[in-house]
């Protein structure tokens, strides 16, 4: 059995090996491979022995462009994080500036525009905080620019890409993360960010976007904030509000860290994904006119 791992190139090449040898494949669709190039897509999830996604919201995704026949080959396997690697740091309701960090390539879907102008809004306000930003990327210089511009290069600091171990480090200094996701133009859109997997199970609070499956992990008011996509305003006041009152920071990041125990456990879920290719399921696929076909 081959699995590829994203429905574009490395779906094509499974699909190419299973025309050739006959070997049954699979592949798993995460975020802007599905949302940005279908090409062939229905094509694919009919030849896969079966066809995986990150999320409920990119099945819908994939049924409601190849039809009804492919809700029965669609499984949802969420990506995980080891809870062993990213754990609560034990004393975090401390004063102090709100440290809040973002871990996110620099580029237009991960929405760092308008977490900058929500910091220069937090600033204007009189709140007191530190937003780390850790990454690379081909907008990098573009939001330097604009952290200079808006007189933020004592409260905003980019870190460049660093190795896991630090980032760790930095999640474990830090009150609140966030990911103000937007779609963009081409249609990019996230999956389930693992960064704010990784966030919560250290027992951080989140503040992200209301945006593709970034609900199925972040409850809003439960173990995180949601704002709508581009909402600079929602954006400044989630921080604000948390930079207020450490008791709902702790709250909220102990239901972040349970809800990634029960569903965005790395080990549990990398089981259930090899638990499929164990049982080649399904045994039947449904063709694009109804009617049942062997795999």
């Amino acid at each position: 059995h081959l699995h590829a791992h994203f429905a574009t190139h490395p779906a094509v090449a499974a699909l190419i090996v299973h025309r050739l040898t006959g070997i049954p494949f699979s592949f798993t669709a995460h975020g802007s491979d599905l949302h940005v190039d279908r090409t062939m897509l229905d094509v694919k999830v009919w030849a896969s022995r079966f066809t995986v996604t990150v999320s409920d919201f990119n099945r819908d995704v994939i049924v409601h462009e190849c039809g009804d026949w492919a809700r029965e080959k669609v499984r949802v396997v969420h990506c995980g994080v080891d809870p062993d690697v990213f754990q609560p740091q034990e004393d975090r309701n401390r004063s102090g500036p709100l440290q809040i960090l973002c871990v996110a390539s620099f580029e237009e879907v991960k929405g760092h525009r308008y977490l900058i102008e929500a910091c220069r809004m937090l600033k204007e306000r009189g709140v007191r905080f530190a937003c780390h930003l850790v990454g690379d990327g081909p907008r990098r210089r573009e939001v330097e620019a604009q952290i200079r511009r808006s007189g933020l290069r004592s409260e905003v600091i980019v870190h460049g890409p660093l190795p896991r171990r630090e980032v760790v480090g930095l999640l474990a200094r830090a009150d609140a993360a966030t990911l103000p996701s937007v779609p963009t133009k081409e249609g990019k859109k996230e999956g389930i960010p693992v960064a704010l997997m990784e966030a919560m199970a250290c027992a951080l609070p989140v503040v992200s976007s209301d945006l593709s499956g970034i609900p199925e992990l972040v409850d809003d008011g439960v173990t995180g904030f949601l704002v709508e996509p581009r909402d600079v305003e929602a954006l400044a006041g989630a921080f604000q509000r948390l930079a207020s009152d450490p008791g709902l920071r702790a709250r909220l990041g102990r239901a972040g860290r349970e809800k990634v125990l029960r569903e965005f456990d790395l080990h549990h879920n990398a089981r259930t994904l090899t638990e499929l290719f164990v049982r080649g399921a399904p045994i039947e696929t449904p063709s694009r006119d109804g009617t049942a076909v062997a795999t």
